[in-house]
């Protein structure tokens, strides 16, 4: 998880801090790498896809491809991360005398999510059914969790080391992960769906997290 979050929907990256021209150019050809692994995994499935493949449709060489990710399942992380750093940036604004459930109402209800890339819901269907797919699908998750665990510790000045606040954190990350899962899921017919209806299934799984343990 990056300190300065991006997010990506329909396809813009937006980030949260302006960085260096390398940088960007960096972050972008990532971004280009993972488009077009899903292009060919959704094609030709993930075992018959290579990722001297995936280089060639960038148009970069294998070489390069390499100095960017270990594995070619690895090269869809910038993409899974999208959401996650998304949510951690909007977190930064969260008021200092408002409740979780309350700043992410309020935030959701002053205007409309835009939609989604169809590119990030058909590869977060993927990890359902590719099992490397989902190891990066979770390794995107765990790399969210010290970050929100110090941002919850800065909140209760706290550590994000104590055991209530990590589980804290990771009640949160699991439902942003079931919401985005339950999203790619009800819409794969509905690529263009509105932010309205990304907002309901984050609230949703919010809502239960809130509740605890009820059992």
């Amino acid at each position: 998880m990056r300190e300065a979050p991006t997010a990506v929907y329909a396809g813009v990256v937006r980030p949260e801090a302006r960085p260096s021209l390398a940088e960007r150019r960096k972050e972008a050809l990532r971004f280009e790498i993972a488009a077009e692994a899903v292009r060919l995994f959704a094609a030709q499935g993930v075992t018959g896809t290579t990722g001297e493949q995936i280089a060639a449709a960038v148009g970069i060489s294998s070489r390069t491809l390499w100095r960017h990710f270990p594995t070619k399942e690895s090269c869809v992380l910038p993409l899974l991360s999208a959401g996650l750093d998304f949510a951690v940036a909007q977190l930064r604004h969260w008021p200092a005398d408002m409740g979780l459930l309350d700043f992410i109402t309020r935030s959701l209800r002053a205007g409309e999510l835009p939609a989604v890339a169809p590119v990030i819901l058909d590869l977060i269907r993927m990890t359902t059914t590719d099992p490397a797919l989902r190891a990066v699908w979770l390794q995107a998750h765990d790399e969210a969790l010290p970050v929100l665990a110090q941002l919850l510790a800065e909140r209760s000045d706290g550590s994000a080391d104590d055991l209530r606040t990590r589980v804290h954190a990771a009640t949160l990350n699991g439902a942003l992960r079931a919401a985005s899962e339950d999203f790619a899921r009800r819409y794969a017919e509905e690529p263009e769906a509105a932010g309205s209806e990304i907002a309901t299934c984050i609230l949703v799984a919010l809502r239960a997290a809130s509740e605890g343990l009820p059992y």
